[in-house]
């Protein structure tokens, strides 16, 4: 549904919308300041906010009400002043080639981002969602409202998902925004170490192509609509593992493709594959360790349910891809593990899983399914509960501020630790990163 615009210009002050002649009303002259200087539009992009734009307005023919109309469900009708929203407005209703309709038509913005626009211009409020977003940006760009598109492109870039960042990187290059589409750029390198993320949003696609061309979605079909992208896949740097429970089982590969793939994870003489075999590059990741040196004893480290907790923050932005835990002080022992990333009470992350430990004082990787994006400057929560019988080991002379590479992380105990883990000593002795 457009959003339409109608002014009444060249009408007197205080005549109602909609009584403005169509034929005879000439375009109306820039406004001018008290002083009868005119005023460049160039001051909207240098005057952000509400108070300076209603300074300027104040005795100032920009003041006059005008109407913006945006069609919307339930046909509320905002008045405003758009000669001084942006230069945009200023050239559509008082410049060489101002419009005389009554009516001026905007196909191309939706009305909820019109809306928002409109808003903000009024009241320096913006009340972004993720659904609107990419048209409010559109809408702030052809206005030229960059306090707004500034908003918006932040918005982005802390939302930023394993299932938007394709799309979100074609739309920052669509609309000009190097910044994000470097951020964008970075999460998919965060994601290509995990090669079997990579193959399920394949199959994902070939459903959906499916669909598109009208065929039935079955793994033969979904094999053609694929072509020769299924040997673009780096299938044999997945685990073993996430082979035999993922690729494997999708029906997709033959059963030569299938028998050759585990053959080449154990055979000393390896089958020649189609498949590349390197791994992707992305983004490598670090370990920061905490803890300046480990200990056990008889009666701790020991875990009944109780959560083990730290809360961090980093200087830069990050990706957050799981947390390393100490494992058993009396020999090999297996363990079931929750892990857990969240901000402010918001669970953003989480994984329950197992891990073996083998009775050193190594730390033992937990991952979570996905790279979490973390924001610099703001505590997060990273927590972990396990449930085992043997005593583990545990970290002591914690550390307060912990460098890494470019990355300063930052230390606190957490009101979630139940468990005994705080700064100075405890569990979670690392938290693996990409930067």
């Amino acid at each position: 549904t457009p959003a339409w615009v109608t002014g009444n210009a060249g009408a007197a002050v205080g005549r109602k919308a909609g009584q403005r002649s169509l034929h005879s009303a000439p375009a109306p002259a820039p406004p001018t300041l008290g002083n009868n200087h005119p005023e460049s539009p160039e001051w909207r992009c240098c005057r952000p906010t509400l108070r300076e734009r209603n300074a300027l307005m104040f005795n100032n023919e920009l003041g006059r009400a005008r109407w913006l109309k945006p069609v919307i469900p339930d046909g509320a009708r905002p008045q405003v002043r758009p000669g001084y929203l942006s230069s945009v407005f200023y050239a559509m209703f008082y410049g060489d080639l101002a419009e005389v309709k009554s009516e001026i038509h905007i196909p191309d913005v939706e009305p909820a981002a019109f809306l928002i626009l409109l808003k903000y211009v009024h009241s320096d409020e913006i009340d972004l969602e993720a659904d609107t977003v990419l048209a409010t940006l559109y809408a702030a760009k052809k206005y030229i409202v960059p306090a707004l598109a500034k908003a918006c492109i932040n918005f982005l870039e802390t939302s930023l998902k394993a299932k938007n960042t394709c799309v979100l990187v074609s739309q920052s290059r669509l609309f000009e925004e190097p910044e994000l589409t470097q951020r964008c750029w970075e999460a998919i390198d965060a994601q290509t170490e995990m090669e079997a993320v990579v193959f399920e949003a394949l199959l994902n696609w070939a459903e959906a192509e499916c669909k598109r061309q009208g065929l039935p979605v079955i793994p033969r079909n979904k094999k053609h609509v694929l072509g020769r992208a299924l040997y673009l896949v780096r299938i044999p740097t997945m685990t073993l593992e996430e082979f035999a429970n993922g690729a494997a089982q999708a029906d997709i590969l033959t059963l030569e493709e299938t028998h050759a793939i585990f053959l080449w994870y154990r055979a000393t003489n390896k089958p020649r594959l189609d498949f590349p075999l390197t791994k992707r590059k992305g983004l490598s990741p670090q370990r920061c360790h905490r803890f300046q040196s480990s200990a056990y004893g008889s009666n701790q480290w020991q875990y009944r349910g109780r959560c083990d907790s730290i809360q961090f923050a980093v200087d830069r932005r990050v990706f957050i891809v799981g947390l390393s835990l100490y494992g058993s002080s009396s020999g090999k022992a297996e363990y079931s593990v929750k892990i857990e990333l969240k901000r402010l009470g918001m669970v953003l992350a989480q994984n329950l899983t197992k891990f073996m430990s083998d009775g050193s004082s190594n730390t033992f990787p937990v991952w979570f399914e996905h790279p979490v994006q973390v924001e610099q400057d703001i505590f997060y929560t990273a927590s972990a509960v396990l449930d085992g019988s043997n005593l583990s080991y545990f970290g002591q002379e914690g550390m307060m501020e912990v460098q890494c590479g470019k990355v300063a992380f930052q230390f606190q105990c957490s009101s979630d630790s139940t468990n005994g883990t705080g700064v100075q000593g405890g569990q979670i002795p690392e938290l693996i990163f990409c930067a």
